[in-house]
């Protein structure tokens, strides 16, 4: 990292499998840094207080609201935005689900919602459990994804639209996909 007089860093991103130069401010959040300095028109500014989701990325996997964090943190780390979960042009299953589902009605969420339950489909893969998780006796936490548990699990985004139903029907599919 480099200091210029002028109170800028320079810094690096590795963001959707590309190491990303920049020059900012130390106070630039993860969510600025992605839309205005580099171009990734996908993340949303919601409420830019981490109560809606819209900027939700993932950061070595795990969900996080980048409007909350400072980009200067994160370097070093993995950064996927909407735009890095497609590979070789086919959308990610969860991508193609929101679509099949309609999840979406004016779409401003969408991005950080598939981003959230990609993230929150491994965390409860690995048994992280939630408010709601009843306990079992083999491992601790639920193997079902229950509405409940996936309310739960969701309750961070926010659409104001209502396209919940939809929502819901994607991350089913995608985990009934995908459990082993």
């Amino acid at each position: 990292m480099k200091s210029f007089q002028d109170g800028l860093q320079s810094i690096s991103l590795h963001v959707n499998g590309v190491e990303r130069s920049l020059t900012i401010e130390p106070r630039v959040s993860l969510l600025d840094a992605l839309r205005d300095h580099l171009g990734l028109q996908g993340t949303k500014k919601g409420c830019d207080q981490g109560a809606c989701g819209a900027c939700t990325v993932l950061v070595d996997g795990e969900r996080i609201n980048s409007c909350l964090t400072l980009a200067i943190a994160y370097q070093g780390r993995e950064i996927v935005t909407i735009e890095g979960l497609a590979k070789s042009g086919a959308l990610h299953p969860m991508q193609r689900a929101f679509i099949e589902h309609d999840g979406f009605q004016c779409g401003y969420c969408t991005p950080g919602q598939i981003c959230s339950a990609v993230g929150m489909l491994d965390e409860f893969r690995k048994g992280a459990p939630s408010g709601v998780t009843p306990l079992s006796k083999e491992n601790g936490a639920s193997s079902e994804l229950s509405d409940a548990e996936l309310r739960e699990r969701m309750s961070g985004n926010l659409c104001r639209c209502g396209a919940y139903v939809g929502i819901r029907d994607a991350i089913h599919e995608v985990y009934g996909a995908t459990r082993s």
